[in-house]
């Protein structure tokens, strides 16, 4: 097979990557460039278009400084989903800041539309549920907030969205704006079900569907890019998808019922439901995997605030620990019949709960509680959580998870990794690769072209945990779990 690069752009909440792989479908270089977090008095998380656009010519430059530019055929894209911005569709100019997927500040005008009575008939539609975490309130407002965004709304000289379509359209000159169907489906804005942006719900946001990008296919062609002549010619961008999607195609969950739970400062916890929406009823939502050769999969998931978080507060906040390194020993440590549970509801509680005035705590400590029983459940916590949320899944989809593929971070604590597996009471399978969001785009561009067949997700080295923990066990320390939590829940 002749030399053949694909570049992967990995747009991500704190920074940019930039990822190549060759013709074997391999990870052979990566550079990475951090953009700045901006946070006023307010509380408001915002990020600058311009800066991230530059980034990403930044670390392609640097990433192909040594390689024979000419053997490079494809560029791909997974970024941060639900960070959303404007832009003026002539000059290509950003209008304000992009306001990320953290920030509440559109908190206000979800409760506007809940008030009209119209939250359910919202989740029925676009299979989230009403939330300013969501790009359709965010657009709004812009719209209402940011000077000279509505009047150029009025004139369709706007364009609004999230970040893959705002760099579609830069890198490719301003000839093309586009959206991919996992995108398009967390925008709060996109009926999942006819596959088309919903008029009502956009009236609902004061969005003029005609003002939004084009939805495409995931593995389709977003028109050409040559990253601002640092190629010598222009190659198509094949691969689009949000980072939680180009996990889940990455470790290769193409088929119904395959899971994959991504840890990281929260967690990410996604199934493939196939071809057919399922709409939960066990406090998870529904989004489209992706679009691929003319069809479209979706999937149940579960977010969690807190999960790789709870090691930083044992390291940053209770100085437990100097390191999250230190934790898989001292997990090991503790006194293997405690049952301390730790309930980080910091910020209230996600899903599959849906409780914003829960109230972290530590439930079960006696006198021989000491600095390692606390970090190991602080551990466990993370493993609990996502149990929660595989099993509402599986309630859902009506599928028992056998398998959970997972990626992060926290996967490389191998008590962590046994303890998810025992109380799962599912398979574990770790990767050796950490890029899962941008293996997923690449894989998707490198399949479009026919670089490569589906084979390609072979070539992922997996470690494998199995259940080792006994049932009446399991199921001990499950329903001091499900006892913790209730004791923390507020009406």
């Amino acid at each position: 097979m002749a030399e053949q690069y694909i570049i992967s752009i990995d747009q991500s909440t704190q920074g940019t990557k930039a990822l190549l792989f060759d013709e074997k479908g391999s990870l052979i270089k990566r550079t990475d460039r951090p953009h700045k977090q901006f946070i006023n008095a307010q509380g408001w998380v915002s990020h600058d278009p311009s800066e991230i656009y530059t980034n990403v010519i930044n670390v392609v430059n640097r990433l192909t400084e040594e390689i024979d530019k000419t053997k490079v055929v494809s560029a791909s894209i997974s970024n941060q989903r639900e960070t959303s911005l404007a832009w003026d569709r002539a000059t290509g100019k950003p209008l304000g800041s992009a306001i990320v997927w953290q920030c509440a500040r559109a908190a206000d005008i979800c409760e506007r539309v809940e008030k009209l009575g119209e939250a359910e008939n919202i989740r029925r539609r676009t299979g989230l549920n009403l939330s300013p975490y969501f790009p359709a309130s965010k657009i709004a407002w812009i719209l209402e907030n940011v000077n000279g965004a509505k009047e150029k709304a009025d004139r369709g000289r706007i364009c609004h969205g999230t970040i893959d379509s705002w760099l579609v359209f830069k890198l490719t000159g301003g000839k093309h704006y586009k959206t991919d169907y996992s995108n398009a489906s967390r925008t709060q804005l996109f009926n999942i079900f006819d596959l088309k942006w919903d008029k009502e719900i956009c009236s609902l946001f004061g969005v003029e569907p005609k003002n939004m990008a084009e939805v495409c296919d995931s593995d389709s062609n977003f028109g050409e890019t040559d990253f601002e002549g640092i190629l010598p010619h222009s190659v198509p961008i094949h691969g689009v998808l949000g980072d939680s999607h180009g996990s889940l195609f990455g470790q290769g969950c193409l088929k119904p019922g395959m899971t994959k739970g991504t840890y990281g400062t929260g967690s990410s916890i996604m199934m493939n439901i196939g071809e057919t929406p399922v709409l939960s009823t066990h406090g998870v939502v529904t989004s489209l995997a992706w679009g691929m050769g003319g069809k479209v999969n979706y999937v149940l998931e579960g977010n969690l605030n807190y999960t790789g978080a709870v090691i930083t507060w044992l390291k940053e906040d209770l100085k437990l620990i100097r390191s999250p390194g230190e934790t898989e020993a001292l997990a090991q440590e503790a006194i293997q019949d405690d049952c301390l549970y730790l309930v980080p509801a910091f910020s209230g509680l996600g899903a599959p709960y849906w409780n914003s005035r829960a109230t972290a705590s530590i439930v079960g400590m006696t006198r021989t509680t000491k600095r390692a029983e606390i970090v190991r459940a602080g551990v466990e916590c993370i493993a609990y959580q996502i149990t929660d949320i595989v099993r509402a899944m599986s309630q859902d989809a009506g599928v028992k998870v056998g398998e959970l593929r997972v990626d992060g971070g926290p996967t490389r604590n191998k008590y962590l990794m046994q303890f998810q597996s025992d109380i799962a009471d599912a398979i574990v399978q770790v990767p050796d690769s950490e890029e899962l969001s941008g293996i997923g785009s690449a894989y998707a561009a490198g399949l479009a072209l026919g670089i490569w067949d589906e084979t390609i997700f072979e070539n992922m080295n997996r470690t494998k945990y199995e259940p080792r923990m006994k049932k009446a066990l399991r199921k001990e320390k499950c329903e001091g779990w499900k006892a913790a939590v209730k004791s923390v829940l507020t009406k």
